[in-house]
Order: C-alpha cells, then sequence, then structure tokens
C-alpha cells in the first residue's frame, strides 16, 4: 500500500509527520487554520503539490469547525473569511506556487458562489468546501498523469542519445532529488511518480535519490519511499552525482518542482541547478515533472522568485546538537533556480510544456494561456488560473493560442538542424540552405512534412493541440504523439516490412521524425482518385493487419503483459472523437456535419430517424467502447497507406488504442468500396469505362485484404500454439497450449472450432463496421478526395447515395446475409447495377 501523507475525512484532517521519518509513522491532527500553518512551516508536510493540498483542506476543516456557514452573518463575511484564511495559510511557504495556487482558486469559487441568486453564507461555505476537499483526488489523478508522460518522455529522450538498448531490456537508471512521491503529492508523486510509471512499465534498471541535505528528504523520505514500495534504489550524497553521470550510470534525471515561471527557469530544492549543469555535462537528458499548479506565468524569470532562507540550526545542528564552530556564518536557502536552457522538458497532467527550438526556453506563458482558452470552453466562464487570464493573455506576455507552436518550413530546418544525428539523414552541416521542405498532410489530425537535402531525407510530423481540419474549437490531447509515435514503433517491431521507422519522438514539441518515404511513394488515396492501380497494396495491408493484430492480441500474450499494454495505450482524446464522428453524428442533426445539399438532405434526414441503423450503431460503439482484443491501428484507410508499385507502407496510428480486432480490416475494406462507387463519378468527366479497370482492382482488392489476413492470422495463430506445446510452455493466454494444443485431449479438434466461432464473429463485425465507416465519409464531418473531387454536385450526389444506401445495408444486415468475402464482393457490385449502369468488360 502506498503511504498517505495526507488524511482527511469531512472536517477532519491529519498530516503525516514526515520530520519523524524513517524512524516514527506519526499522524498529527490539524484542528485549525494556526496549526496548519505552522505544521507547513515547519515542514510536518512538505512537497509543493502537498503543501497545496494541504491548505485548500485546512480552509475546508476551518469552514467545517466553524459551523459549515452558520458562523458568518453576511454572505460577504463568509467571503472575507475564506480570502483572508487563505492569505494567512500562503505566508506559511511562500515560494511553493502550489498554496498560492489553491489559495485562488478557492477564492474565485467562494466569488462566484455569492454571485449566485439566493447565495448564503451556507451555499457558499458548501461550494468552497466542495472544491478544497475535491483538490486531493484531484491531485492524485494528475500525479499518474504525470508519471504516463514523464515516463514516455524520457524514454524518448534516452532513445534520441542512441541509448534505448544500451541496458537488458531497454531499461534506464534515473537519477532524483529531494522527495516528489507520495509524501510530497495527495499519492502517487510528480518525478517520483515518473519513476514508478517506468517500473510499472518495466523499464525502470534503477532510481539513484540523492540525501538532498541540509534537511535529508531524499535519505529520510525518498529512499524510504523507494524501499517501502519494492523498487531498485541506490541512495548516494548530494556531491556524488557528478562523478555517477561521469561513470555512465544515469540515462536521465527527473526532478519535481516549487515553482516554474514563464521562461522555464525552475526553483526546486537547494542541489537542482548543480545536477542540471553535471547532466548537461555529460549529455543526461534533465526533466522537470510538475503539475500545472506549479507553472506561473507571472513571473517572468527566475530571478523573481522568492527564495525561502531556512534557520541555521538545519546546517549547525544534528539532533539537536551542535556540530560546528560558534561564529561561522550560515547562508542556507531553500531552493535554487535552475535556468530553463538546461531543461529538456518540463512535463505536466497535460503533457509537454513546448519548448522554442531556437532559444531552448520553454512557453509557460503559451501553454498556460492555451489551458485558460480551453477551461473557459468547458466551463463557459471567464477564469484565471495562474496570472493567465482565459482570453488566453498571461501578465507581461503576448497572447498565444497555443500550447505548441507550429512548425514553419524554417522552424522544421531549425529543428532539425539543433539535432545532428537527425540532419546528418538530410545533409552534412552548412547544407541547410539547400533542403527543401513540403507539408504533404493528406489528413484531418495533424500536419506532416517532407524534408529532403543531399544526404537523403526524414518525415517530420508534428501534433497540435487541436483536430486540423476543425482548428482550436476543437482540442485535443497532445499525448496522441506519443501513442502514435510508440505504436509505429511496436507495429515496425512486429511487421518492419511495411511500417517505417521513428528517429525520434519529441514530447515538448509534439513532433515525430521518422523513415522518409519519398519518390516513387504516394498516398494510396491520391493514386486512387487519379485512376491508379496497385497490385501488391492489398496483400501487404492483409500481411500488415495479421501480424500487428495478433501479436498484440491475447491469442500471443500473456494477461499481465496485455494489460500493460492497454494502459500504454489508453487514447481517450482520440477515442471519444472517434466514438462521436463514427458512432454518434452521422445520426444526429450534429453541426459539423455536412453532406451534397439538398441532393442528400432527404437521405441524411432518413438516417438520423432509422430506428434499425441506430441500434446497429450502438452494438458497434459497445463493442469500439468496451471490447479489448488487440492493438489496432485505429485510422487504416487510403490516406495513410504509402504506395510504390512493389511496397506498402502503413502510417499515422494516432488512434491507436486496444479495440476490436474488426476495426482496423473493415476500415480499409470500406475504404476500397467507397472508390468503387465513385468510379462512375469520375468516368463522367472521363470516358465511360475508364474506370472499369480500377473497379475490377478495387473489388479483388477488398477480396485480397480479407482472405490475405485471415489466412495469416490463422498460421500465426498455429505457428504460435505449435510452438508453445513443443517447448511446454504457453501459447497466448486466451488460447493456451494445455486446452488446444496436439496434447491436449480433443485439443485439435476444440482449436478449429474455436477458430471458426472466431473467424465468423470477426467477419459479421467486419461487414457492420465497414457500413459505419461508409456512412460516416459521406454524411459526417470528415469526407475523402474519392467523392469530393467530383465537381458536379448531382454526379457526386448520385455516386454519394448509391454508397450510403450500400453502407447503410452492410451496418443493419450485413453480419446476418453475407457469410464468405466474395458475396460482400457480388452485392457490391451488384448495387452498382441498381441505377442501370453498364457492366464492366473486365472480369471480377
Amino acid at each position: 500500500m502506498s503511504l498517505q501523507a495526507i488524511k482527511y475525512s469531512d472536517g477532519k484532517l491529519q498530516l503525516l509527520d514526515q520530520r519523524l521519518l524513517p524512524y516514527e509513522q506519526v499522524y498529527l491532527d490539524v484542528p485549525d487554520t494556526t496549526a496548519a500553518w505552522q505544521q507547513i512551516k515547519d515542514m510536518v508536510v512538505r512537497g509543493a503539490p502537498a503543501i497545496g493540498v494541504t491548505g485548500a483542506l485546512a480552509l475546508a476543516v476551518h469552514l467545517i469547525s466553524g459551523g459549515r456557514g452558520k458562523q458568518y452573518s453576511s454572505v460577504e463575511a463568509c467571503v472575507r473569511d475564506i480570502a483572508a484564511t487563505m492569505d494567512y495559510l500562503v505566508t506559511s511557504r511562500p515560494t511553493a506556487v502550489n498554496l498560492a495556487d489553491s489559495a485562488v482558486k478557492l477564492k474565485a469559487v467562494a466569488a462566484q458562489a455569492a454571485s449566485e441568486p439566493g447565495a448564503t453564507a451556507e451555499s457558499v461555505t458548501a461550494a468552497v468546501v466542495e472544491a478544497a476537499e475535491a483538490t486531493l483526488e484531484e491531485d492524485i489523478a494528475a500525479n499518474k498523469a504525470i508519471g504516463a508522460a514523464g515516463a514516455a518522455a524520457l524514454l524518448s529522450a534516452v532513445a534520441a542519445r542512441g541509448r534505448a538498448n544500451a541496458r537488458p531490456g531497454g531499461k534506464v537508471t534515473v537519477l532524483t532529488h529531494c522527495n516528489t512521491g507520495s509524501l510530497a503529492t495527495a499519492g502517487y508523486g510528480t518525478a517520483l511518480g515518473v519513476v514508478r510509471a517506468l517500473h510499472e512499465m518495466g523499464k525502470l534498471e534503477r532510481c539513484y535519490a540523492c540525501e538532498t541535505r541540509p534537511y535529508n528528504q531524499g535519505a529520510r523520505l525518498t529512499a524510504f519511499e523507494l524501499v517501502h514500495d519494492g523498487l531498485p534504489a541506490t541512495l548516494l550524497v548530494d556531491s556524488a552525482a557528478a562523478a555517477l553521470m561521469a561513470q555512465g550510470k544515469v540515462d536521465a534525471v527527473v526532478v519535481g518542482a516549487d515553482r516554474v515561471v514563464a521562461n522555464g527557469d525552475t526553483a526546486n530544492k537547494i542541489g537542482t541547478f548543480s545536477h542540471a549543469v553535471s547532466a548537461q555535462k555529460h549529455g543526461v537528458p534533465f526533466f522537470i515533472a510538475a503539475p500545472t499548479t506549479t507553472l506561473d506565468a507571472n513571473l517572468s524569470t527566475g530571478a523573481e522568485i522568492e527564495i525561502e532562507q531556512r534557520p541555521a540550526e538545519e546546517i549547525t545542528h544534528f539532533k539537536g546538537q551542535r556540530v560546528v564552530v560558534e561564529g561561522i556564518q550560515v547562508w542556507n536557502p531553500c531552493f535554487d533556480v535552475t535556468p530553463g536552457e538546461l531543461i529538456e522538458g518540463i512535463i505536466t497532467e497535460e503533457g509537454g510544456v513546448p519548448r522554442d527550438t531556437a532559444t531552448g526556453k520553454h512557453k509557460v506563458a503559451d501553454f498556460m494561456a492555451a489551458r485558460a482558452q480551453a477551461l473557459a470552453k468547458v466551463n463557459g466562464v471567464n477564469e484565471v488560473v495562474n496570472g493567465v487570464e482565459a482570453n488566453g493573455t498571461a501578465a507581461g506576455t503576448k497572447s498565444s493560442s497555443s500550447s505548441v507552436s507550429a512548425l514553419d518550413s524554417a522552424g522544421v530546418v531549425s529543428f532539425l538542424s539543433a539535432r545532428p544525428d537527425l540532419a546528418a539523414r538530410v545533409g552534412p552541416p552548412g547544407s541547410e540552405g539547400g533542403w527543401t521542405v513540403r507539408e504533404v498532410g493528406d489528413g484531418n489530425i495533424n500536419f506532416v512534412y517532407i524534408v529532403q537535402g543531399p544526404s537523403g531525407g526524414v518525415c517530420v510530423k508534428q501534433s497540435l493541440p487541436y483536430v486540423r481540419c476543425v482548428g482550436e474549437g476543437w482540442p485535443l490531447s497532445q499525448d496522441r504523439c506519443r501513442i502514435e509515435a510508440e505504436a509505429l514503433r511496436l507495429e515496425h517491431k512486429l511487421c518492419p516490412q511495411h511500417v517505417p521507422e521513428v528517429y525520434l519522438f519529441d514530447p515538448s514539441n509534439s513532433v515525430i521524425v521518422m523513415q522518409l518515404l519519398g519518390p516513387p511513394n504516394t498516398i494510396l488515396r491520391h493514386a486512387i482518385v487519379k485512376g491508379e492501380i496497385y497490385p501488391k497494396v492489398a496483400h501487404h495491408v492483409g500481411v500488415f493487419l495479421a501480424d500487428t493484430l495478433f501479436n498484440t492480441s491475447l491469442l500471443a500474450m500473456d494477461t499481465h503483459k496485455f494489460r500493460e499494454m492497454v494502459v500504454q495505450f489508453t487514447n481517450p482524446d482520440l477515442c471519444a472523437l472517434t466514438e462521436q464522428v463514427i458512432f454518434t453524428d452521422p445520426y444526429t442533426q450534429a453541426p459539423l456535419n455536412r453532406w451534397t445539399t439538398p441532393q442528400l438532405d432527404d437521405a441524411a434526414a432518413g438516417l438520423r430517424s432509422d430506428i434499425e441503423a441506430k441500434a446497429a450503431i450502438s452494438v458497434l460503439k459497445r463493442k469500439f467502447c468496451q471490447h479489448a482484443d488487440a492493438l489496432v491501428h485505429g485510422d487504416l484507410h487510403t490516406g495513410s497507406i504509402m504506395v510504390t508499385p512493389e511496397t506498402s507502407m502503413m502510417i499515422d496510428p494516432e488512434f491507436a488504442y486496444v479495440g476490436p480486432l474488426a476495426f482496423d480490416p473493415a476500415k480499409i475494406i470500406g475504404e476500397f468500396i467507397i472508390p468503387y462507387f465513385a468510379s462512375d463519378g469520375h468516368e463522367a468527366s472521363e470516358g465511360p469505362g475508364s474506370r472499369s479497370k480500377q473497379r475490377a482492382w478495387l473489388l479483388r482488392s477488398i477480396v485480397e485484404v480479407w482472405e490475405t489476413f485471415a489466412a495469416r492470422f490463422l498460421e500465426l495463430w498455429n505457428s504460435k500454439l505449435s510452438a508453445a506445446a513443443d517447448s511446454a510452455g504457453g501459447a497466448g493466454d486466451l488460447c493456451p497450449a494445455a486446452l488446444m494444443g496436439s496434447t491436449a485431449s480433443n485439443g485439435p479438434a476444440a482449436l478449429a472450432a474455436c477458430q471458426e466461432q472466431f473467424m465468423r464473429e470477426l467477419f459479421a463485425d467486419t461487414l457492420s463496421f465497414a457500413g459505419a465507416f461508409i456512412i460516416r465519409r459521406l454524411v459526417g464531418i470528415a469526407h475523402t478526395a474519392d467523392m469530393d473531387s467530383l465537381e458536379d454536385a448531382d454526379v457526386r450526389a448520385a455516386c454519394e447515395l448509391r454508397a450510403l444506401q450500400f453502407g447503410r445495408h452492410l451496418l443493419v444486415e450485413g453480419p446476418t446475409t453475407y457469410k464468405r468475402i466474395q458475396e460482400l464482393n457480388a452485392a457490391v457490385a451488384a448495387a452498382r447495377q441498381v441505377a442501370g449502369l453498364s457492366t464492366d468488360a473486365v472480369a471480377l
């Protein structure tokens, strides 16, 4: 069980006396704000997040014990007392910005509650107590998010320095300073939360904890937590850290923060600055892990941070006994300030703070401005978050609309030039002026740049914190960039012939740099619109589907590793986007829906009142949300496949998550059906029969994708089970050799029955999902060029209507109508003939 620094229940607050650790675990009551002030000052509780939570809960104790609002003569008296109480508590530790942040937020809650019609002192008190009590759980949730994001950023930084596999199993060693774990927060920790996350991922070889003189929080508290939780750890004196780095024993440094200002300068426990200097000297990435409540956009630089001086006795005395000569002067600052340029990344619960690649400064003000805007949009009110108004303007800073600066062509060159290993893939030093940069993004979400020079080239992809085709009105988490990078790396490992290699993931700029798929590679969708044919792509897609889906399913994995993968690829924002645009919006009067009007007005309206379609799409949404079968690409359409006559590469898995197996095969099958119906529109301008060969190829591709996928999937399944039986081990936990292996009782027969049912259900789900994908491309927000490139609206609408009707048929009736992929193909061809169009001369 994790340690608890703070215990609270309905007006009763206790703090673990951390001064007595590791010898004793004693909880002190906090009956009033005077006791809270003194215990914060005396470091009974310490760590900026924990101090902020303690201050908030101390106010709750004050309000509840006083009478839950009945102690006040008026609303105004209640609001004044809340403000005065929080202002008083802030003076206990002025450097800890979280405490000041709690004060600002709770005073704002009080003011808002007081402005409500019919407000009373009791209603204001209740609102403030509820907000104060929420800080405990909010801090724990934030810390776990910091841990996940920080672990990903740290592993990426280590990999960027060529040390991804320097230690067995790709594990890393991490050095940390002071205490930033459960004892410094409401639970789990910030920097130590990153260490915990690495351990949970199986990526932590060792944590090095510095003792943290003079109060020894590292020795007394961090070492205590690490041993308590069973993490591999080593304690060292602060002054030994540089020597440890010089021996190559430290892969990364991660520390917490008490305050991070607008340019990224960071105040943290004394000694942090020294570690940052040493880390830079030895090429070790240095990270700050802190909640957004620690970011302070009001201060421009670290020079403006008030540094608390601690009592001289902390240095001159040990256990009450003087240990140094009388008369010596003492300088005992509690914190130092690390310049932002020494910090590789500042990780928060909402992702990394963007960094100016030219100056090395961190854009804290921009980050907080964008956050304030998002909060204002969510809450519908103007808020102030750490000095940043909801209109996006930070005190003393210029308004900015994004937490990540979008790269333009010059920015891409600058980004790569600052990273010699990447720049070398494009050209030698000094050749940057001759590099070419083209933005080629075909999707609705991200920006993609092709960079080429004398030595070759790379592909640079940037994920901004919003949907590209909508703008900032539809914000997205930048963690999707991490998910995409990790999905690409895993898919490349499983199917290297069909997935590009990732060279770098930079979380602070939300950038992925990967293998360049240069000419003659082209985006498959563009090629299809032009009428081109790529005979090998269907087979390649089938192989990719089988290799990636089987090997990330419980047919190949044990349940422990599978559950770790589910956590690693939890992708809430983009899953929510999918749930909305595929499974909800097309069947409602959604404001972002679009279709060819007025020609499809009746069809769109019919869909919105279609009982059977709504029932069927609800079943699919449940499967999408609840069926964790394998790591799916999540967005495998013809715009995310790069092709040549001989090769096919699958890209853009930013929607990756652990979901239903049918999702990916269904999507690509749907993406072949849409251009089949669109082909008649192209013939209207190109001439009769001009697309007949392509139609035949599209139908063959539908069959080949499924048949290749199904055959290889079963081949991998049988091979895995056979290998497991031969080694007396287990296959995946879903189908163990002991149950269905060749030596098990009726094992082969059971396996055959299991596989037949498995593939039958998978095919049925594929048909329904394919229908849903076709529908969303015709009446939802995101269309494709297959139809949209048809200029004549009447011609386009005729093609779209046939596709829409067939999509609805697949969604509702497909699973009960078709048992074989060839039957589906015949139905697609027949649906086109309903319009009286000529039969293609080319054999299907």
